[in-house]
């Protein structure tokens, strides 16, 4: 191999290596929201915006565990601790933020066998994705949504039928549990400019001494 060729690779190797460093701020670990970190309640209350780093619009989180919602999908749907979230009044509910990408989440009906939930993911408006599931009252269901960069999801539950066992509960509609919501925030953070240079000598320092090592084995 060429001289030549030699310090092309490591030219190459080099600059390589500065887009990895660059980019390492780039990768984001998945976040799974449970919501049993928000405050303890008997019953249930709004999520408060902020959580997750997201605004919440109609969503609601519930105790699980409490004996008002017994047999219910908000009881059968946990998959993680005692509280899942629902949409208040069976209404389409939203969670927004910056760009960010929607993994996963459980969902189950929490009165209605066989309700369907329609999951929208926007951007800047514009609906990008649509998934349409049909969930029961008696387990949560896992629904990998993969919906990549967006900034804002719609929930929608209509439709389903309510067994005899709950309408004996004197409860009724439309809503929807959801738990263990994944989700992966976009990262723009890259060092600071005043790194760049330095990064970008080391590697080319790193590169030079490569070849000056190459050059004395063949001399």
């Amino acid at each position: 191999m060429s001289i030549s060729t030699v310090a092309k690779n490591l030219s190459t190797a080099a600059i390589a290596a500065t887009v990895i460093v660059l980019g390492i701020g780039a990768v984001a670990q998945a976040t799974v929201l449970t919501f049993d970190d928000i405050a303890p309640i008997s019953y249930y209350d709004q999520i408060p915006n902020g959580y997750g780093g997201f605004n919440w619009d109609n969503f609601y989180y519930v105790n699980g565990s409490s004996p008002r919602v017994t047999r219910t999908g908000e009881d059968n749907g946990r998959v993680s601790g005692d509280y899942v979230a629902f949409n208040g009044f069976g209404e389409p509910s939203l969670v927004s933020d910056s760009i960010f990408d929607f993994n996963s989440a459980y969902l189950a009906a929490t009165w209605n066998n066989g309700l369907s939930v329609t999951v929208e993911g926007l951007k800047s408006g514009a609906t990008l994705y649509s998934k349409t599931v049909v969930v029961d009252t008696t387990q949560p269901t896992l629904v990998n949504f993969d919906y990549f960069g967006v900034d804002e999801l719609k929930f929608t539950s209509f439709g389903g039928v309510e067994p005899d066992y709950l309408k004996e509960m004197g409860g009724g509609g439309t809503q929807f549990a959801l738990d263990n919501f994944t989700f992966n925030e976009k990262a723009t953070s890259v060092p600071e400019p005043t790194l760049l240079p330095a990064l970008l000598s080391i590697a080319t320092l790193s590169a030079g001494s490569a070849l000056r090592r190459k050059q004395l084995k063949q001399s």
